[in-house]
C-alpha cells in the first residue's frame, strides 16, 4: 500500500516532513506526490521526502515531461537512486493541456512526446557513481497506447483517477510483468451527501481535462455524467464510508490486477484519515 500525498504535499516543508514520517511509521510502503507548474519541483521534492524518512519508497506521480529535459530527469533520478538505494521511483507523465499552456508550450501529440522523451533518456550516458540498483521508471498512463508504451519502454504504470474496471483493462494490456500501481482517492465519511461533496470538489478540475474525460468515456460513463459529476461516476472514482469500505475497494483493485494501490485522502485531516484507514488495510 502507498499514500498519495495530495494536499499534504503542498504544505510547508517542516509540516510535510512530519507527515511523511508518520505515514512511514503507519506502514505505508511508498509515498507518491504530484507536480504542476505551480507547486514543488518534483526531484527536489523527492529529495526532501527521502531525507525526511528512512525506509519508505518515494515516487513521483507524476513528474511532468514538460518541466525538465530528459537529461535532467535521467540524471536527477540516478542521483536520488544512488543516494537512497532502492527507495526512489521515477514516475513520468504528460500532464494536462491547461497546465502545459502555463509554460507557453503547446500540448501536442503527448504519446509521441513521451516516446521521444524516453528514447532520449535511454540515449544518455551517466558518468557519476551509478545507483547500486536500477531506478524503476513508471508512466502515468490512462489510454491503451500509453499503457502499451509503459509496458514496452518502462517498468509499469501509475494510473490516476481510475476505476477498478480500468485496473482490469490496464493489467490485460500490461501483461504479467510490469508494475500496475493505480491511485485511489477516498473519504472516511459515511454520509453520502458530505462524502460526495468532498469528492466532487476534488474531481471538478479533472472533469474539464480532456485526457480524463476520454478515459471515463472509454469506461462507459456518459458526457452528462461527467459534466454533472453524477453519483455513479463519483462513487466509481472515489471510495467513501468506513475504513472497511475503502479497504474493500483496495482489494477489488488488487483482484483486478494491481500490484500496489496509492491511497489519497480527500478533504480535511488527510494524515488522520490515512491513520484511521491503516488497520483496515492490515498495516502495522
Amino acid at each position: 500500500m502507498g499514500a498519495w500525498l495530495g494536499s499534504i504535499g503542498l504544505q510547508r516543508a517542516a509540516v510535510e516532513r512530519e507527515a511523511v514520517r508518520e505515514l512511514e511509521r503507519l506502514g505505508y510502503g511508498t509515498i507518491w506526490f504530484g507536480e504542476s507548474p505551480s507547486n514543488k519541483e518534483a526531484l527536489s521534492h523527492a529529495a526532501l521526502l527521502l531525507d525526511a524518512t528512512e525506509r519508505v519508497r518515494v515516487a513521483t506521480g507524476i513528474a511532468s515531461i514538460w518541466l525538465r529535459s530528459p537529461a535532467a530527469a535521467h540524471n536527477g533520478a540516478l542521483t536520488l537512486g544512488e543516494a537512497h538505494p532502492g527507495r526512489f521511483v521515477l514516475g513520468l507523465g504528460v500532464s494536462h493541456a491547461p497546465l502545459v499552456s502555463l509554460l507557453g508550450r503547446e500540448y501536442r501529440r503527448p504519446l509521441t512526446a513521451m516516446r521521444e522523451y524516453l528514447e532520449a533518456i535511454d540515449g544518455f550516458e551517466y558518468r557519476a557513481t551509478p545507483p547500486a540498483e536500477p531506478v524503476p521508471r513508471v508512466l502515468g498512463a490512462l489510454a491503451p497506447r500509453m499503457l502499451e508504451l509503459a509496458r514496452d519502454r518502462a517498468d509499469g504504470a501509475h494510473p490516476y483517477l481510475v476505476t477498478v474496471e480500468h485496473t482490469s483493462r490496464a493489467r490485460e494490456i500490461l501483461g504479467t510483468g510490469p508494475l500496475l500501481a493505480p491511485e485511489q482517492g477516498f473519504v472516511l465519511e459515511t454520509d453520502p451527501v458530505r462524502a460526495r461533496t468532498v469528492a466532487r470538489e476534488h474531481l471538478a478540475f479533472y472533469a474539464q481535462a480532456e485526457n480524463y474525460r476520454r478515459s471515463w468515456l472509454r469506461l462507459g460513463f456518459g458526457e452528462d455524467e461527467i459534466d454533472t459529476l453524477g453519483d455513479r461516476l463519483v462513487d466509481a472514482l472515489v471510495a467513501w464510508g468506513e475504513p472497511e469500505a475503502v479497504a474493500a475497494r483496495v482489494e477489488e483493485h488488487l483482484a483486478a490486477g494491481a500490484d500496489h494501490v496509492a491511497l489519497q485522502a480527500l478533504g480535511p485531516e488527510p494524515v488522520d484519515q490515512l491513520r484511521r484507514l491503516g488497520p483496515a488495510l492490515g498495516l502495522a
